[in-house]
């Protein structure tokens, strides 16, 4: 009877579990499908604090929900024609190259460590997205603006797009650039489990003269498959998947996305973003904050 009691209680915890990651899966896609590149960020910290995972317990967990959230953006944003996608395949295909890098990184380093390493990144998210909406608010509501969008501008973008065929101009200085980009993109993916769109979308517009619109939608096609092939990398490494918590994550993470893109149009704006920024930066003061105490606290 004990035994069978146990196995109930087991049964019922997983049962708690997968609720849990449902709902915390349903926020993360929700905030990726408002804020298009940039929300998947919180995946981490949601599965940290909802699930009482740590940082690398977490990682690939939240890198399947972002990989199939940011699919589905990839798909829609094919539709408008503003994928660059030789961009995002060459970003995506150095990124695995250094996926393991960061891997291995994150093997190695104390997990108060890692922890510390997101507070600073979803710092640079937060401070990146309230500023983007407040300077520019039109590009705030990205993922409800049109095929052209604004360009960056920049006549001393590496990166040109060509009138005559409306690609991109594949010059070695920006074949180095778009590289570049991606392999700190997919090192960060291996090490801290994020996505990457923090990194991918302003370097786009630095060395390029693409929209905003095809910059985050290149960005959401590179996420999806860098993260993607990070799961698989960080697999054959010997991480583990709970596929319990896994998938209801994962649908989750889809559900929110698709809720997410459907009401952007009435809702997504510079002040859902700055107002989403504020509570990343919060997030990133209390993970600090624990990593401290831990580090410093716990033993005093």
């Amino acid at each position: 009877m004990a035994g069978f009691a146990g196995f109930r209680l087991f049964g019922v915890v997983k049962v708690v579990e997968s609720a849990i990651a449902v709902v915390l899966g349903g926020i993360v896609g929700l905030v990726l499908g408002l804020t298009g590149a940039g929300g998947s960020v919180l995946a981490v910290p949601m599965l940290m604090w909802g699930l009482g995972w740590t940082l690398p317990q977490a990682a690939p967990v939240a890198l399947i929900a972002v990989a199939m959230s940011a699919g589905i953006g990839t798909v829609a944003a094919w539709d408008v024609a503003v994928v660059r996608y030789r961009a995002a395949m060459l970003m995506s295909g150095i990124g695995l190259l250094f996926a393991p890098l960061g891997l291995m990184a994150a093997d190695r380093l104390p997990v108060q460590w890692l922890s510390g390493l997101f507070a600073a990144v979803l710092v640079i998210v937060a401070l990146r997205m309230y500023g983007r909406a407040r300077q520019n608010p039109d590009e705030a509501s990205v993922v409800r603006a049109n095929v052209g969008g604004t360009p960056a501008g920049d006549a001393g973008a590496v990166c040109r797009i060509r009138e005559d065929t409306g690609r991109i101009s594949w010059t070695r200085n920006c074949i180095a650039a778009v590289s570049g980009t991606g392999a700190m993109t997919g090192f960060l993916s291996g090490m801290l489990g994020v996505g990457g769109g923090f990194v991918i979308v302003p370097a786009l517009r630095a060395i390029s003269d693409m929209s905003m619109h095809a910059a985050v939608a290149t960005s959401l096609m590179t996420i999806s498959l860098t993260s993607a092939g990070t799961v698989v990398i960080a697999l054959l490494h010997g991480r583990e998947l709970p596929l319990v918590v896994a998938l209801p994550f994962v649908i989750g993470a889809v559900v929110g996305m698709l809720a997410g893109r459907r009401f952007a149009a009435r809702v997504a704006g510079a002040r859902l973003q700055q107002g989403f920024a504020m509570i990343m930066g919060i997030i990133a003061v209390l993970m600090l904050g624990q990593v401290l105490w831990e580090t410093f606290g716990a033993g005093a």
